[in-house]
């Protein structure tokens, strides 16, 4: 594949926008990724226009778990739970590194809803729906051994089963540099202004480099939106709306509150389903579900009585740990982009995690959707294209992830090689050439390596130093203060690569440090 980064960008730019396109992608995050990617692999021209950076909504803001949505079947969204538990079983199977199994304990407590028999029962069809038995309950004195701290008040015991966790926005660019290698082309910091209509028909759009102000014509046989919670900008139904939840998590370091599982339970006070888990090295506590009132431009940040209800949930089930706000590393909030009716007074967390489809000549908008079913989305959305493109879509269950041979890492662990084998795919070989660069030490006491920030530095078009930081890598989550300590060794190692004047880097850090203060620090009163 050809270098990646912007000065390829500002390069590219112009000979991208003259050429005819079979599709047109807007949105960068996994849904937008997903249907490049399936495009790409079917030989469709296809091009991705995302208007901030790759994953920076929803995609970079998940609960990080790739899952069949055990929840669904309460709801009776059966097909939507069959369809989750396969496409997890085969990304655990295709991106392990990338994508790992995670084991998940529900507490069970006196006189409390679910008991063990019902959770069983719920678990055993979704064991079902997945093809394996995949759950287990422990009794308290085994419980004990596996979850110490954990609140014992009326604890019977507690049913262990397994579900995946990934990082997301490593997910995205995983499969975007899936769509590179079979040929499909993606762009970041390209606002779409307006589609571009021929009688009656949406034959491109015009599109605005938030880079420099420079405004260009884009023509395509399809476009197909998949904005995420921007889905109704350009699309206005009369019974349907998109309805944005935000939810809001808190990331503690793991010396505070050490959990080698996912702990799922409900919060006493409005009895949502809360969790406290394990992710690169740190532990999260999520989510929140409510309403987000605010503009969809401005990057979601969580509010004061979400961190108290998150910073409630932990003292609720892990009393000993007492954690406080001065605990937390981090936070991060997304808004999640819920179909529902038009008028809806349901409460967040009865919505339905329906998606939807509207089609209109030249334009596909798909609403709505999960993490974990991308493919089968990017499908939907490429069926309802073929009559636009004049191509037949043929589907025989291929990977996402092509497998790659094995390289040797003599310098880094077992765990390490498969994690950043899961990471980088196609192009591990020009990280591992960086490693001999660089060394194959890690950056604090994260798992990310500095090779791996000088390999996204160079090679997956940052524009910004939040790009590198709070996506590329998750160093701004993961390291106190937005990992502002290690910003000089950053600079070191990273300006020459983006090719940044002193002037700029001092410009990006002023930027990234405010913005981490506003967005990813926790409120203050």
């Amino acid at each position: 594949m050809s270098v990646w980064n912007a000065a390829w960008r500002e390069r590219a730019l112009p000979e991208l926008a003259a050429r005819e396109w079979d599709l047109i992608i807007i949105g960068g995050g996994i849904s937008g990724a997903g249907i490049l990617r399936e495009a790409a692999r079917r030989g469709w021209k296809c091009l991705l226009l995302e208007q901030r950076d790759f994953a920076w909504g929803t995609s970079s803001r998940s609960s990080k778990m790739v899952h069949g949505g055990l929840r669904y079947i309460a709801k009776g969204q059966f097909g939507l739970t069959r369809d989750s538990v396969r496409e997890r079983q085969r990304l655990l199977a295709e991106a392990p590194g990338l994508v790992d199994p995670l084991s998940f304990i529900m507490a069970h407590y006196r006189a409390t809803f679910p008991g063990p028999k019902v959770f069983g029962g719920v678990l055993s069809l979704y064991d079902a729906l997945a093809g394996k038995r995949n759950h287990l309950f422990h009794s308290l004195q085994q419980l004990r051994y596996l979850a110490p701290g954990l609140k014992e008040d009326g604890l019977l015991g507690g049913t262990r089963f397994f579900d995946a966790v990934t990082d997301d926005a490593r997910l995205v660019m995983r499969v975007l540099g899936e769509a590179r290698g079979d040929g499909g082309e993606a762009l970041n910091g390209i606002e779409v202004v307006e589609l571009l209509r021929e009688e009656g028909r949406v034959v491109g759009l015009l599109g605005e480099d938030r880079e420099s102000g420079q405004r260009l014509r884009f023509r395509a046989r399809a476009v197909a939106q998949a904005t995420g919670a921007w889905a109704g900008r350009f699309r206005q139904d009369d019974d349907v709306r998109i309805r944005p939840l935000r939810g809001s998590h808190l990331l503690l370091p793991a010396w505070r509150l050490p959990v080698a599982h996912a702990f799922s339970f409900l919060h006493e006070q409005d009895r949502r389903p809360v969790f406290v888990f394990p992710w690169e090295g740190a532990t999260v506590v999520g989510t929140t579900d409510l309403d987000h009132a605010e503009s969809l431009d401005r990057e979601a940040r969580i509010s004061v009585d979400e961190a108290d209800y998150l910073l409630a949930a932990c003292a609720q089930q892990f009393p000993g740990a007492r954690i406080a706000a001065a605990d937390v590393l981090s936070t991060w909030a997304g808004v999640r982009p819920v179909v529902c009716a038009a008028g809806s007074t349901l409460k967040p967390s009865d919505e339905k995690r329906e998606h939807l489809l509207w089609v209109e000549p030249g334009c596909v908008t798909l609403a709505g959707g999960k993490l974990t079913t991308f493919r089968l989305l990017a499908l939907e959305v490429l069926r309802a294209c073929t009559g636009f493109v004049g191509r037949e879509l043929d589907d025989r269950g291929a990977a996402v992830f092509r497998q790659q041979p094995a390289q040797p890492m003599p310098s880094l662990s077992p765990a390490r090689q498969r994690r950043l084998a899961g990471r980088h795919g196609r192009e591990l070989q020009g990280v591992l050439a960086l490693l001999d660069e660089v060394g194959p030490e890690r950056v604090g006491a994260t798992d990310t390596l500095w090779a791996e920030l000088a390999w996204a530095a160079q090679n997956e078009l940052v524009l910004h130093l939040d790009d590198l930081l709070l996506r590329r890598t998750r160093l701004g989550l993961l390291l106190a203060n937005g990992a502002e300590a290690e910003l000089p060794r950053i600079r070191s190692l990273c300006q020459a690569r983006l090719g940044w004047s002193d002037e700029r880097w001092l410009r990006e850090v002023r930027d990234y440090l405010q913005l981490w203060q506003s967005c990813y620090r926790l409120p203050r009163e």
